[in-house]
């Protein structure tokens, strides 16, 4: 054995890379600069759990499993390498605004995370995003000592209380957008801010015609729970047109789903968005923002397929590339000037960064029954014209050396095995033979 064979086993440099890998002593090392990260600079998470877990009196910190290790720098590159994605993309695109992203509280709400994302964003305005009062209250208090500009966008079900507090924000001077998610909300904002006497930045959710049909998708689509309508959205721009606030709005957002899975529907839902976007602006909305919610998905098995729900078969720069490219099409054929773009990336920012590391209480090991050549005869005898055929190609395939074919009758033998112990034609004690049987020629050839 060795540590290649355990990192092809265990695929760490698919979901891993690049922040895990195997080490030369067989341990999972930790990448925390990325790609980047020099040799001196790796460490080895058994070393850290040792000295977690050992004794105070041996040096070590005297914690009981299980623990949850953090690596700051992680969370820092990963901040890094998004905003270097859609600058390379804003930049070789010929995109004539910026990019700007905000952080989900929802995702990871410890004050550690939230605290470390706005000190390693505000060189690059990067904001935070609530869905909840107890949430904006925590952005508010993590965004006085983060960037001016960077945004405060306010998501979830409004109440009065809510709507206060957000623009309580507004007052302090924090960069405070109120999305609105039901029609309904904009009459709390109007009548609000009117009482406390602060123009707000509003912005709207729009229910696309875009859907992800994969499991993080069951929110995105026409019949979809949150957002608002086309013909929502034309009511909220008539009413704060009659109000004279056409102008406070500013930011369309959308949000197709938490883990999209390929390009082409992430080009589609963007591209329907840009579409909304710039009927806004034709409206005279004062429209600046584009917030193309989350959706950058995580490659948690490392097979980089778009067919499945823990994967994604796109990398980060393909994904900026992507939403730039997107917008301005649709804005340039509209004669409508680029807005900025905002994304909410939850998952894509957070989920390298820290480790759950458990303790293995118990172990099993499969043994098979051993089989005399009395045994094997009897267990030949019962098996049907088809099983033994199997059985004598298998044989001789054995023979022959040929291995793959060995495995190939192997496994054919075991299932018309299952299927007549299913049929109540053969008994748990040739089911049990059949598996020695595999297993043997499995141990024989070095099969896994």
């Amino acid at each position: 054995w060795s540590p290649e064979l355990s990192s092809d086993l265990y695929r760490i440099d698919g979901w891993g890379a690049p922040y895990f890998t195997v080490n030369s002593s067989g341990d999972i090392s930790v990448r925390p600069h990325g790609t980047d990260t020099l040799p001196h600079q790796e460490i080895d998470l058994l070393k850290v759990v040792k000295k977690a877990s050992d004794p105070i009196n041996s040096g070590g910190l005297g914690l009981q499993l299980p623990l949850v290790v953090r690596f700051p720098d992680v969370l820092k590159n990963r901040l890094e390498s998004l905003q270097s994605a859609f600058d390379y993309a804003v930049q070789s695109e010929g995109y004539e605004a910026h990019y700007q992203g905000v952080y989900p509280v929802k995702c990871n709400q410890d004050r550690f995370v939230v605290e470390d994302i706005v000190k390693f964003g505000s060189g690059f305005r990067f904001g935070l995003e609530a869905g909840s009062k107890p949430e904006l209250l925590l952005a508010m208090s993590s965004l006085c000592k983060g960037s001016s500009e960077g945004l405060l966008v306010c998501n979830g079900f409004k109440d009065a209380e809510y709507i206060s507090l957000a623009l309580v924000a507004r007052k302090l001077q924090l960069n405070t957008v109120i999305v609105l998610e039901q029609e309904e909300e904009l009459d709390l904002v109007i009548d609000i801010s009117r009482k406390m006497e602060v123009q707000p930045v509003i912005g709207l959710r729009a229910k696309l015609r875009t859907k992800h049909s994969g499991h993080f998708g069951s929110t995105s689509g026409e019949k979809g729970k949150f957002g608002l309508t086309t013909t929502q959205i034309l009511r909220v721009v008539r009413k704060l047109k009659e109000s004279g606030m056409l102008d406070c709005l500013q930011l369309l957002h959308f949000h197709i789903g938490s883990q999209i899975p390929s390009t082409e529907l992430l080009a589609d839902g963007v591209g329907e968005a840009a579409q909304v976007y710039s009927e806004l602006v034709r409206l005279g909305a004062g429209m600046k923002f584009i917030d193309i919610g989350g959706g950058l998905g995580i490659d948690y098995d490392g097979t980089k397929s778009s067919d499945s729900d823990v994967s994604v078969g796109y990398g980060l720069q393909d994904y900026a590339s992507t939403v730039v490219q997107a917008v301005r099409f649709v804005c340039d054929r509209k004669n409508v000037k680029h807005p900025v773009i905002c994304s909410e990336s939850g998952r894509a920012i957070v989920s390298h960064h820290s480790v759950l590391i458990f303790e293995a209480v118990s172990s099993t090991t499969t043994r098979s029954q051993e089989l005399s050549s009395m045994s094997l005869h009897s267990f030949v005898e019962k098996l049907n014209d088809d099983a033994r055929a199997d059985y004598r190609n298998l044989s001789a395939a054995a023979i022959r050396g040929e291995y793959d074919t060995c495995m190939l009758y192997a496994d054919q033998l075991k299932q018309r095995c299952v299927d007549q112990f299913k049929d109540g034609n053969l008994d748990i004690e040739q089911l049990a033979a059949v598996d020695a049987v595999c297993d043997f020629v499995s141990k024989a050839i070095g099969a896994s």
